[in-house]
């Protein structure tokens, strides 16, 4: 009796929370999901406010976040989830490929990034990974990525990554320490190591680098 209680607490399914803003997406992947024993889809959102309002609540194992959805984007999201529920992993479902988008979600704290297309079977073995406690690209998205290239995206910092959205789009220093309530010197020095790290030296600079590297993505900021 005993044996069989903890085999069953060592096989407790993996939570998950599934985040896209187009609703036939999310379900097609819950109902996909679901057939596995060993996972339990716990809700689907379509926004990353949604989400980031209810994890603490949830704690979710995995959350599969989309990059690009209205309000909160995920990369903003991801960031957000991860102070206030730091076990919970992150796999970003993306269809954009490129490695500047991969580098940039990596660089937010996700521990994967799967492309949209590839079949439900590395779905699940980038959940089961991540629950390893160990990075996931999927094949495409390995190929997109530079190693040195990710390296140098993740010089910057995830306070730094949320300066330089707040910046892309148009805040002023004093602006960006109201929203994130911290002094206008401190955002100032952030931005002298933003411009230091990305060898840019300008305000348009940062947007358009926050632009080609989809910070802005989700955000409603376009070129």
């Amino acid at each position: 009796m005993t044996d069989t209680a903890e085999d069953t607490h060592d096989t407790a399914p993996v939570k998950l929370v599934i985040v896209d803003d187009h609703p036939m997406v999310a379900e097609g992947i819950q109902s996909i999901l679901e057939s596995y024993d060993d996972l339990e889809v716990l809700a689907t959102y379509q926004s990353g406010r949604a989400i980031i309002d209810a994890v603490e609540e949830m704690q979710p194992d995995v959350i599969l976040m989309d990059l690009n959805m209205p309000d909160v984007g995920g990369l903003s999201a991801t960031e957000i989830i991860l102070e206030r529920s730091p076990d919970t992993r992150i796999l970003i479902l993306s269809m954009h490929d490129s490695r500047e988008y991969i580098s940039t979600a990596l660089a937010h704290g996700a521990m994967g990034y799967v492309l949209k297309d590839v079949p439900t079977e590395e779905i699940k073995t980038a959940i089961d990974t991540v629950m390893g406690g160990e990075r996931y690209l999927c094949t495409g998205a390995q190929g997109a990525l530079d190693p040195s290239e990710g390296k140098a995206r993740d010089a910057l910092t995830g306070r730094e990554q949320t300066i330089l959205l707040q910046l892309a789009q148009g805040k002023s220093n004093k602006e960006v320490a109201q929203a994130l309530e911290i002094s206008v010197r401190t955002v100032e020095t952030h931005r002298k190591n933003i411009k230091r790290k990305l060898g840019i030296s300008s305000t348009a600079g940062l947007t358009r680098y926050a632009l080609e590297h989809g910070v802005l993505q989700g955000t409603g900021v376009s070129l």
